[in-house]
């Protein structure tokens, strides 16, 4: 993985990726103004669970970011919209085509897809067929139920991947530099299974998180952090460090903490609504159980706001080791920079003695490293920074670099 999202925030591990993308010929100016409608469901109610499904949108996603889709699931493209002009039946056959061209690209993590623009009408549930772009008026609508069927698919593997198989094989989850280096390993050891079991774990903790379980998400993260850190596994011991931290944050800073987040709702209820919720572990009407998150504020699953400091730390100085998560250690850098500047400038908030201060455990800078992740790793450090300045530094700096951002 090579392209950082230098505008990557903690709150993004919550949302699922969508792909909207022209296909053949469409004028831009046509594309962007569906694409702007389309993006205007950032987030929907899934009926009356009281979860919330955040949906995060690209025009561009490199097909190599979504190989490490395993490693972080907020990285895993799981919606394609293709945006197309077809209004001649004659014309089908080539649409067909190329929108099963566009799918193949992301086909293996697609939880659903769906085509749309001025399209010749079509028996298919997958095809929003509109006279013009100026004649649509219910582009909204669909996306909201194309993301409904797409939390289905999600809340399906969340609840097969989080159900106890102590006695069937536990699949090993890989980054790709990974797979060649466990070729020929004894796959009947402890060491090995308890790899496998703490990867899992930590990856039905990102499912969670996405499915609006804020609860559930934070228990997978702290049992994957002692499955993983009792066998050295670093770079996913830092991924599950991370998700502990995003859901640590997502609940102390419900409003955001990158600046871009204002018109985010809350992704869990206020205190006050704890008492209008449902039992923990009931189901609703419609067999999607409720989120129980509220009850966390004072449980000690949910990091307090300074260990929540100490936590980003320990997990880059673990993606430090590897070379190949640069973009990894960047991007976490920069969601440390943002949740430390929002804990001392927000209404409330706090501030750690000095001597306290990341001085104590701080992550490698490494000779002739991105100056991008050594600038983000200087204002970690400093622990001072808003987040706008934090990210303002690391893209000029990496803009020094002739480097191109997004």
């Amino acid at each position: 993985m090579s392209v950082p999202d230098y505008m990557q925030c903690a709150e993004d591990h919550q949302t699922v990726l969508v792909v909207v993308q022209p296909m053949g010929i469409v004028p831009e100016d046509q594309f962007f103004r569906i694409y702007k409608r389309i993006t205007s469901v950032s987030q929907v109610n899934i009926w009356d669970s009281q979860r919330v499904l955040f949906i995060r949108y690209r025009n561009h996603y490199p097909p190599e970011n979504n190989e490490w889709g395993d490693f972080q699931t907020h990285r895993k493209v799981v919606g394609l919209i293709s945006v197309t002009s077809c209004t001649m039946a004659k014309e089908w056959p080539q649409t067909s085509d190329r929108f099963h061209g566009q799918k193949e690209v992301f086909g293996s993590t697609l939880y659903d897809s769906r085509l749309q623009g001025e399209v010749a009408e079509q028996q298919r549930t997958d095809v929003a067929f509109y006279p013009s772009y100026d004649d649509c008026p219910d582009v909204e609508k669909r996306v909201e139920d194309f993301v409904e069927s797409i939390f289905i698919v999600l809340e399906s593997k969340r609840l097969d991947r989080a159900t106890d198989k102590s006695g069937d094989e536990i699949q090993l989850l890989c980054v790709p530099f990974e797979k060649k280096d466990f070729v020929g390993l004894d796959t009947d050891s402890r060491h090995y299974k308890k790899r496998c079991q703490g990867r899992m774990r930590k990856h039905v903790g990102d499912l969670c998180l996405q499915a609006g379980m804020l609860q559930d998400a934070l228990v997978h993260y702290h049992m994957a952090v002692e499955l993983l850190r009792s066998v050295n596994d670093f770079l996913w011991l830092g991924a599950a460090l991370e998700g502990l931290c995003s859901a640590s944050v997502i609940f102390h800073y419900p409003g955001g903490t990158a600046g871009k987040s204002g018109a985010r709702k809350p992704g869990v209820s206020s205190a006050a609504d704890a008492g209008k919720r449902h039992r923990p572990g009931a189901l609703m009407t419609n067999g999607i159980s409720a989120d129980t998150s509220t009850e966390i504020g004072r449980a000690k699953n949910c990091l307090s706001q300074e260990d929540i400091i100490e936590k980003y730390k320990e997990a880059i100085s673990y993606y430090g080791k590897y070379k190949t998560a640069g973009v990894i250690e960047l991007e976490a850098c920069i969601k440390g920079c943002q949740s430390v500047g929002h804990s001392e400038t927000s209404h409330g908030g706090f501030r750690i003695p000095a001597e306290r201060r990341l001085h104590q455990s701080r992550p490698a800078v490494r000779r002739g490293e991105d100056p991008a992740i050594q600038c983000a790793v200087r204002a970690l450090r400093a622990h001072r920074l808003p987040p706008q300045i934090s990210v303002l530094q690391t893209r000029r700096s990496h803009a020094v670099c002739g480097a191109h951002h997004p």
